[in-house]
């Protein structure tokens, strides 16, 4: 997993960097394969702005908060992270599960039965 943080308007402290490094690594559960989070942190308004854009493969996720603590901004992010890749993977789990592989095989006497020799007149 590669992390790419930016600061603007904040200063850089390695407590930011861990802290940040940490939340992502929770998200490798998630996914499989080479993942890159790309962290931008700002400050607004004297609000506090995280965002995250999360690239794997066949996969793109963003999610943004602010707060008035950054550390509040991270955890509001990797939640919100967190849902959309749940969310992804059980929309992918339930198109997997929606196939039938195996079809309803009726009982041989039941199937003669529905056999109407009408209908197929004109195919022979």
């Amino acid at each position: 997993m590669k992390v790419t943080i930016s600061f603007q308007q904040l200063e850089h402290t390695p407590s930011l960097d861990t802290r940040i490094k940490e939340k992502t690594n929770k998200l490798k559960k998630y996914m499989e394969g080479k993942i890159h989070a790309k962290w931008s942190c700002y400050v607004e308004d004297h609000q506090h702005y995280a965002e995250i854009d999360l690239v794997g493969p066949k996969c793109e996720f963003h999610a943004s908060a602010h707060s008035d603590s950054l550390y509040k901004s991270i955890d509001l992010v990797i939640s919100k992270l967190e849902k959309q890749i749940q969310k992804k993977n059980s929309k992918r789990k339930n198109k997997i599960h929606r196939k039938n592989p195996h079809p309803e095989i009726l009982d041989v006497e039941q199937a003669w039965l529905d056999y109407d020799e009408d209908n197929f007149k004109d195919i022979a």
